[in-house]
């Protein structure tokens, strides 16, 4: 009798502690298919994502022609600088700053729009400018600080560096070592600043849709936040509060059956 008393508690704390702190597989798996019993699915690629220079993005702007003079003028800006600065976000990038018009001045060219063209459009533009100053300028335009921030329940909130144009919202996540089981997978929170307004969108990781979403493709300055599962969190609280309870009757109780069985 004592023997089954001790299986039947130990039955009811094992089960109490597994409800409490399992989180169902559908809540953390991403990219799930709209059709549970086929996997097999196309989607559509929408055109190429280009970013657009917004007032306030800093750029380089490398000329390179016959002339070594002139490309000095352009070239001010050491390369090391600019490296330190992409891995760095605490050091600022170096370049020329967009003014609130969207426009850069630049040595012999002078003021020019390049605010909501993409670097190649900006490049074009610019070499043209240099036409009549430069023989054969060819020009390279970079986008120097493109930054996102990722917060809330990832493994590594931070503000991070792109060193190329273009970062999706998988990626993104992935540079913050993945959300933790506490996240909350269906309903991040994206906010973004574009023309002068503020925008805050909401997107479902686990579902498929996140691939045609405006939103797949972050922007420089975008917040990607991860909200805490409030009511798993709570449940895993009271399974760490359970556990040592648990183990302590567990072991209160082995020690009476096994001086109950030696009597």
């Amino acid at each position: 009798m004592p023997n089954l008393i001790i299986k039947k508690i130990t039955l009811i704390l094992f089960v109490a502690l597994i409800s409490v702190s399992c989180v169902q597989t559908k809540e953390i798996t991403y990219f799930q298919p709209k059709n549970q019993n086929s996997d097999i699915e196309k989607i559509d690629l929408k055109e190429k994502f280009v970013v657009k220079l917004q007032p306030g993005d800093i750029i380089k702007v490398f000329v390179n022609s016959l002339s070594p003079e002139a490309n000095a003028m352009f070239n001010i800006f050491p390369e090391t600088q600019n490296q330190i600065a992409q891995v760095n976000s605490t050091i600022p990038s170096v370049g020329f700053l967009l003014d609130a018009d969207g426009v850069i001045t630049l040595p012999l060219a002078g003021k020019i729009i390049v605010g909501g063209l993409s670097t190649k459009d900006a490049s074009d533009l610019i070499t043209k400018n240099l036409n009549k100053y430069l023989e054969e300028p060819t020009v390279s335009v970079r986008l120097m600080n493109f930054k996102i921030s990722v917060l809330g329940e990832v493994t590594r909130p931070s503000l991070y560096n792109i060193t190329n144009e273009r970062v999706t919202l998988p990626e993104a996540i992935s540079l913050a070592g993945d959300l933790t089981i506490y996240g909350k997978r269906q309903n991040v929170l994206i906010v973004r600043e574009v023309d002068g307004k503020r925008e805050f969108a909401r997107i479902d990781l686990t579902k498929r849709d996140l691939f045609n979403s405006p939103y797949y493709y972050l922007l420089p300055n975008d917040i990607v936040y991860i909200e805490p599962l409030k009511g798993k969190l709570t449940s895993t609280s009271r399974a760490v509060q359970l556990a040592p309870i648990a183990i302590s009757i567990l072991t209160f109780l082995t020690i009476i059956t096994q001086n109950f069985l030696i009597r």
